[in-house]
């Protein structure tokens, strides 16, 4: 079975520069044995956000695209921040918030495009864990938020 990191050159992935904390938090935080991931933003290459509102100026498919990019984003902030991404044994929870119209019902479906990613980068079992998915509105017009919590390996 491959790493986290070697599924991660494997699949080609680019990773887009980590954010700084946009206030007075933590971007990742280890209590016992998980790994604790702020919420982060959909981040492009470029240093730029994925920005829009699903249902409104975005479709379910780039909303999904939104939410990929928050796992590129949120796999720079653990490398960034926390260092050896091998040293993570699964995902165990998901919050996975959409920034939609209030009609639009369909959030599970953007948030699988983080989910999807994870379940590439750490596996089909390791990958998927526990979920919710919500529609709200999101600080500086982002599209796709996402906080995660994994376990570490002992």
């Amino acid at each position: 079975m491959k790493t986290p990191s070697e599924r991660i050159k494997e699949l080609g992935l680019q990773l887009p520069p980590a954010p700084p904390p946009a206030g007075l938090y933590k971007p990742v935080l280890v209590v016992d044995n998980f790994l604790y991931v702020s919420g982060q933003g959909p981040m492009m290459s470029d240093g730029s956000l994925y920005k829009g509102r699903v249902g409104d100026n975005l479709s379910l498919e780039q909303g999904k695209e939104g939410a990929r990019h928050v796992g590129l984003t949120m796999l720079s902030t653990i490398i960034t921040h926390f260092g050896d991404i091998d040293r993570i044994k699964r995902l165990v929870k998901t919050l996975g918030m959409v920034n939609s119209r209030p009609d639009f019902g369909n959030q599970p479906l953007v948030i699988n495009g983080f989910s999807e990613l994870m379940a590439d980068v750490f596996g089909s079992d390791n990958g998927v864990g526990v979920r919710s998915a919500v529609g709200m509105i999101l600080p500086g017009g982002i599209a796709v938020e996402i906080e995660a919590m994994f376990e570490l390996h002992k």
